[in-house]
């Protein structure tokens, strides 16, 4: 197992007026011009009040890590010139889907063109990780058994529970939103990479899709690189979060390809199992009782989160990640970031504050959480201490 299963770690976030604490208009454009003079690693991403940012590959959590902080800390400080706000969560709890304008670009353009009404309508933000596989041709066999973790892993980066100035009563409704787009949620079981590998060339013949990366699924084999791509998460306001996440995914991976028994026989039913984990998990976060397929009945989320460590923990130690992996028991223990956003929310309504007012007060707890952490040096980089 010398394999390193380096990892990448893309974070998608929320632009807003610092005033308004709705959509940003005339600065934008300001701001992703600022950004991409000063970011290599930003991104524009389908709607202009998104911005997008990436670690590069390494097998070292601490160094991810920092990169991103840094990485935050830059794009805090450049909302801050422009009077734009920065957050991270799954969902916008103020902006409407009706005032988005999208990116002006050329694929942009054809996702646009494809999805019409429901391209405006994705207004959501997620955390991506990819893994590198040692035989990227085995890959579609391990998307296949990696299925029944995603909901934990979902639990865990909940963030999403107000839309369109509204509450949603759950903890993750992005992957509601998103599940209106075409080509999205549980993959489907793949015979084998060849089955996996016709139904791309049928689709890609017959105009459906331009790729396999217009495959917008939970898990998907990343086209440009040799990797497996996690996509079920919200965005995590809170960075420990999010490098937990994709410690625990990396640890998933090796796990499988370790282990070739380990969910080798999944079925129809065992993918019925996972959907409904998924919206378990989408209502209720890190409450949710998740349905354990062997034992037939319902555990607890920190039953199944101790089941799913204990499943991963000779890979957590062999690449060095056990103390970001065990960060998961804060997070069921402290809430989540929907969890936080609604006692904001409440704290807010019980002043006195209108929805409105309230739902402010959510963006600016976002935006303050999501920059919080190493603060930049006079040199440009983060202040960071040891990290595990």
């Amino acid at each position: 197992m010398a394999h390193a299963y380096r990892f990448g770690i893309e974070e998608e976030f929320f632009l807003a007026d610092a005033r308004s604490r709705g959509t940003p208009r005339a600065r934008l454009r300001a701001f992703h011009a600022a950004v991409k003079a000063r970011v290599d690693e930003a991104e524009r991403e389908q709607l202009q009040c998104q911005v997008e940012i990436a670690s590069p590959p390494t097998d070292d959590v601490a160094a991810a890590r920092a990169h991103l902080a840094h990485l935050r800390c830059i794009l805090a400080e450049i909302g801050a010139e422009r009077g734009i706000l920065i957050f991270a969560s799954g969902t916008h709890p103020t902006a409407r889907w009706r005032d988005q304008r999208p990116t002006d670009k050329a694929r942009y353009h054809g996702i646009m063109a494809d999805l019409r009404m429901l391209g405006r309508r994705n207004l959501v933000c997620g955390l991506h990780v990819h893994v590198e596989v040692p035989d990227s041709e085995a890959r579609i066999g391990l998307m296949g058994r990696l299925l029944p973790f995603l909901p934990i892993l979902l639990a865990l980066s909940t963030s999403s529970p107000f839309w369109q100035g509204q509450q949603t009563g759950m903890a993750g409704y992005r992957m509601r939103a998103y599940a209106e787009l075409p080509r999205t949620g549980v993959p489907e079981l793949f015979a084998d990479a060849a089955d996996y590998a016709r139904y791309v060339d049928v689709m890609t013949k017959a105009g459906a899709i331009t790729d396999a990366s217009y495959l917008w699924w939970h898990l998907r084999a990343s086209v440009k690189y040799p990797t497996l791509e996690l996509r079920v998460a919200d965005s995590c306001t809170r960075l420990d979060d999010a490098v937990c996440i994709a410690a625990l995914f990396r640890c998933l991976v090796r796990r499988v390809v370790r282990d070739r028994g380990l969910n080798s026989g999944m079925t129809a039913a065992s993918r019925g199992f996972v959907m409904e984990n998924l919206w378990r998990a989408e209502r209720d976060g890190i409450r949710a009782t998740l349905i354990d397929e062997a034992r037939a009945c319902a555990v607890p989320m920190a039953e199944g989160l101790e089941d799913l460590l204990a499943t991963i923990a000779e890979d957590a130690e062999a690449l060095n990640c056990a103390e970001t992996c065990a960060h998961a028991r804060r997070i069921v223990a402290d809430g989540t970031s929907a969890d936080r956003q609604m006692a904001a929310f409440a704290a807010a309504r019980r002043s006195g504050a209108g929805e409105r007012a309230a739902l402010s007060t959510v963006v600016d707890h976002l935006a303050a959480e999501t920059a919080a952490g190493p603060k930049l040096e006079p040199g440009g980089r983060p202040n960071v201490g040891p990290t595990a």
